[in-house]
């Protein structure tokens, strides 16, 4: 199968463009997914680990993010910079997506779950809120393992934990969250938040004719369901080397692949003498992360077959 037709394949099953489909197929590539070939990962890894958010779990996920958005930090991922109310409360959101997804996923191997939300700074990592989880006719109960979700946009390659983060969770799950930069508005449209309240008070106003207040309405991105794949695990409890890292050398300097455990201050300075690197050390799609202290994996590197999910199920 040719990048073309996995292409065509994820956009018909998966409702996006081919576009947005053939980003996915490119990021799997380069994240060290596709082990074998295209159709292997698109027929056994990918799609059978694909679970859709409709309308009703979108709004779960958008009304419990707005409970709490306003005390929640508004200081942006690993920098300064201060977002406005709208860009947190789409950020929590796509982050209880995750939340839903990993539900849903669940349902589909037999076990019932019950959400809750913490309080506290939100960060691209939340640890698992999965209360109470059942398995056929039996009572719910705490869940025995913690499961904590890394929900990534649907590109993203890298799988990473600063701190003591890693050590928070027993499983730790890797969710691409395919929701574009507009999910926030395309549930609004579609529960006429701009039909019924904000073009007619265009209108009112005479900021608009009819004729405009319907090209614009026409133009604002429309909801569709979101595609969540369960992209892997790992396990707090797996054995990890020192510099655990593949890579390509260039000419002058060395791109990082691959890397699969802990990551220390001082690692990349040992790969560039080990290497014997004059230029840079840096890790493929991204050249650094924001820290250098804490444990970091390339999607390629998680667990994902059914036996190793249904492992992680039996322990829950």
């Amino acid at each position: 199968m040719d990048p073309d037709r996995a292409s065509g394949l994820i956009a018909e099953r998966l409702g996006v463009s081919t576009e947005e489909a053939r980003i996915i197929v490119e990021k799997a590539t380069i994240g060290g997914e596709v082990q074998t070939d295209l159709e292997h990962w698109v027929n056994e890894r990918f799609l059978p680990n694909v679970v859709l958010i409709g309308q009703e779990e979108y709004a779960r996920a958008a009304i419990d993010a707005l409970k709490i958005a306003h005390k929640v930090s508004a200081t942006d991922f690993g920098g300064s910079r201060q977002r406005d109310f709208g860009q947190v409360w789409a950020d929590m959101t796509r982050g209880y997506i995750g939340e839903s997804a990993l539900k849903l996923f669940l349902e589909q191997k037999g076990i019932s779950v019950q959400l809750g939300h913490e309080l506290g700074e939100l960060s691209d990592y939340l640890p698992s809120d999965i209360r109470l989880v059942k398995r056929d006719k039996e009572d719910f109960r705490p869940p025995r393992i913690q499961l904590g979700i890394k929900a990534l946009k649907m590109n993203g390659i890298w799988g990473d934990f600063p701190g003591d983060q890693f050590n928070h969770s027993h499983v730790h799950v890797a969710v691409k969250i395919g929701s574009g930069r507009d999910h926030l508005f395309g549930f609004l449209k579609s529960i006429s938040v701009f039909k019924d309240k904000v073009l007619p008070l265009g209108e009112k106003i005479g900021l608009l004719t009819a004729d405009q207040s319907a090209e614009l309405f026409d133009r604002l991105p429309s909801f569709r369901p979101i595609p969540a794949y369960m992209a892997g695990f790992v396990r707090r409890d797996q054995k990890f080397g020192d510099l655990p890292y593949h890579g390509q050398k260039g000419r002058k300097h060395f791109t990082i692949t691959e890397w699969n455990g802990p990551i220390r201050p001082g690692d990349l300075d040992k790969i560039k003498e080990k290497e014997h690197i004059l230029g840079n050390v840096k890790f493929q799609g991204i050249n650094e992360f924001s820290h250098d202290q804490g444990y970091l994996f390339n999607i390629g590197q998680l667990k994902w077959r059914s036996d190793d999910w249904e492992g992680v199920i039996s322990e829950l």
